[in-house]
């Protein structure tokens, strides 16, 4: 499997792999709600911007936005594990990632 990076920033993993950004990184519109009583509001995700077409034997990197609005019609989307308990932090933040999760 081949994975391409559509973030701005540099992703590694655990095992010392490492990702560079992308040039053009895939981004989303969102539209959101107004908030509630309770401070809650609705976000619609809308038209992605910079993610190629399918391409056998690829994984494309984004952010937790990118495939989260990608996922009822993109299997090829990951996106950083940064939730997972075998991250590597640095000084607060996350510095590599055990590997990548898909939105199903």
């Amino acid at each position: 499997m081949k994975f391409i990076n559509l973030t701005p920033h540099v992703i590694r993993l655990n095992d010392g792999r490492e990702f560079p950004p992308s040039e053009v990184p895939a981004r989303v519109d969102s539209k959101h709600s107004p908030f509630n009583e309770d401070g809650l509001c609705r976000v619609e995700f809308g038209k992605i911007y910079g993610l190629p077409e399918p391409e056998e034997g690829v994984c494309y990197i984004v952010s937790g936005m990118v495939a989260t609005a990608a996922r009822t019609y993109r299997s090829d989307v990951v996106s950083p594990a940064t939730g997972h308990p075998d991250c590597v932090r640095k000084d607060g933040q996350v510095w590599s990632v055990p590997g990548f999760v898909r939105v199903w």
